[in-house]
């Protein structure tokens, strides 16, 4: 397995990557597509995942065939085909229509730092996903989660909090996500060892 970079994605088999940025040690899973998107440090997604239009905080956890801003057909017209919009595919005299598509990547959906996206999940665009949530398996979320709830269902609901208020409150304040590399590295073994409350204690949170 090749180490991340803190230079260059680590991009996997038939990965495609369009008009998108990334930050230092991220990856990118064998198949997973990434359209006009921002990768923070540390954020990574996993195979087959598709994400378009989104802001994906740092140290955010992607799983497999996710689908993150998913693009919208303009259901209210009277027609809701492709021929609307890549009319070019259809005719020869025509162009697409590049105001639909620049309204269609504005529509952005932000996943926060710490935020684990579980398997197969949908994300809808411009829901906002907060700094340590977690979306469950097979979630289709339609509206913002607050930072460190879980939620599951189709549509997606809180099922509760991974901590208390304090401990959240405590976490939020010491923001260990925009450590420096090397201070992450020195916190390791206790990032490994304890538990959110006695890693608050012990680092004056």
């Amino acid at each position: 397995m090749p180490k991340l970079s803190a230079t260059e994605p680590l991009l996997h088999a038939g990965a495609k990557v369009v008009n998108s940025t990334f930050g230092r040690y991220c990856e990118v899973g064998a198949q997973a597509i990434i359209l006009n998107s921002a990768f923070d440090d540390y954020a990574y997604c996993d195979r087959m995942a598709d994400i378009a239009n989104t802001s994906v905080g740092k140290f955010a956890n992607i799983a497999a065939m996710t689908r993150i801003g998913p693009t919208d057909h303009p259901f209210a017209h009277a027609a809701q085909h492709h021929f609307l919009y890549r009319s070019s595919y259809y005719w020869d005299d025509v162009e697409d229509d590049d105001t639909f598509f620049v309204a269609r990547a504005a529509r952005r959906t932000a996943l926060g730092a710490d935020c684990w996206i579980g398997h197969g999940a949908i994300i809808k665009p411009e829901v906002t996903i907060g700094i340590g949530a977690i979306v469950a398996s097979g979630a289709v979320v339609t509206k913002d989660v607050a930072p460190f709830a879980i939620v599951a269902g189709c549509p997606a609901v809180p099922l509760r909090s991974r901590f208390s208020a304090d401990v959240i409150d405590r976490l939020l304040a010491l923001a260990w996500w925009d450590w420096d590399h090397d201070r992450l590295r020195s916190a390791l073994p206790e990032f490994r060892a304890l538990k959110a409350e006695a890693f608050l204690e012990r680092y004056g949170a």
